[in-house]
């Protein structure tokens, strides 16, 4: 009996991993319908009668970003928003241009793990682990380098050059999201409470208020 029941669980363990995966793919492409309102997780699929070249194509990513921004990047997607031809394909691309010294802020995606290479450049990147640790590993890179950022974790990228750089970066995820820090502490709307931030970050309401008028 024992060994029977060993087997039973091992099986039922088995089949929940087997079940945590996404499905796969019922049909060549999905391409996003964007004449539909009717709203989904993901997007309606377009009569595949209909679907042309223009629907898995994007030209943009070789034109440099504006930097003029306090942070110093710019970020060019190229995800199911511009390519309907990725709905359900769970990828997609980002250019990021920095001016010298300029700064992809601490932010998340949280429906992907980036993978980015350096087309120019030096940028020091990291990533920092989940409570309790909140461990910073971190490195610079250089022409040709790549760097992974697993899936939910806070990362960022600093062009530490004098001179601009620039990266390509691939998601796991059609619509990977993405949200920086301090725009989703300081900026949300309705604002989080102040009394709320003060104790979280240990200051005084004053502060929160300054940190604030600048989102």
């Amino acid at each position: 009996m024992a060994s029977q029941f060993l087997l039973l669980a091992c099986l039922a363990i088995t089949a929940s991993i087997a079940l945590a995966s996404d499905p796969s793919s019922l049909q060549d492409f999905c391409v996003a319908d964007r004449s539909t309102s009717v709203l989904v997780n993901g997007h309606v699929c377009k009569d595949p009668k209909l679907v042309v070249a223009d629907d898995f194509f994007f030209s943009g990513l070789h034109l440099a970003g504006n930097t003029s921004n306090p942070a110093g990047s710019r970020v060019t997607p190229a995800n199911v928003a511009q390519i309907p031809g990725l709905n359900t394909l769970g990828i997609s691309l980002v250019r990021i241009d920095y001016a010298p010294w300029g700064i992809n802020a601490p932010h998340t995606h949280p429906r992907a793990t980036e993978v980015l290479t350096v087309l120019e450049g030096s940028l020091q990147v990291g990533f920092v682990t989940s409570n309790p640790e909140n461990r910073l590993i971190t490195k610079v890179l250089q022409k040709g380098d790549v760097f992974v950022f697993p899936v939910g974790l806070v990362h960022f990228q600093h062009n530490v050059g004098n001179v601009n750089a620039v990266a390509i970066a691939a998601l796991s995820s059609q619509n990977p999201g993405a949200i920086t820090i301090a725009n989703a502490v300081f900026g949300s709307k309705p604002a989080i409470s102040a009394d709320v931030l003060a104790k979280a970050f240990q200051v005084d309401k004053d502060t929160i208020y300054d940190f604030r008028s600048k989102f």
